[in-house]
């Protein structure tokens, strides 16, 4: 029982990740989790 709880728990985890990856791309967001990546090319990222 508690493996299946676990389970359940790491796939909760990685639904909300992905979930979280696809909705700031849909916002047009060219690294995920940079402050400046909407802003007019301030983003450092892709240093």
């Amino acid at each position: 029982m508690a493996n299946i709880i676990v389970s359940l728990i790491i796939l909760g985890i990685v639904v909300a990740a992905v979930s979280k990856i696809v909705i700031e791309k849909r916002r047009g967001a060219k690294c995920i989790g940079c402050p400046y990546s909407k802003s007019e090319g301030n983003c450092s990222c892709n240093d």
